[in-house]
């Protein structure tokens, strides 16, 4: 995985409003989990362009945030 810590990040999306019993605070992961997409992809431009060997590592590391999906 090529992002662990926006991987840890959703954990704590979900955690943390279900940690403090907040059902209510479930509501804001689907506009949470669409700027931490719209930041991965955005960086990874940024990379590619930007930092060399970063291409290769790219097909060397299929999955950007969660193994076996994404």
């Amino acid at each position: 995985m090529r992002h662990p810590m926006y991987a840890a990040a959703l954990v704590l999306f979900v955690g943390i409003p279900l940690s403090l019993g907040s059902y209510w605070g479930l509501l804001a992961i689907p506009p949470a989990l669409g700027g931490l997409v719209a930041r991965l992809l955005d960086e990874e431009k940024h990379l590619v362009r930007d930092l060399p060997g970063y291409a290769e590592y790219r097909r060397k590391v299929r999955y950007r945030l969660l193994p076996g999906l994404w």
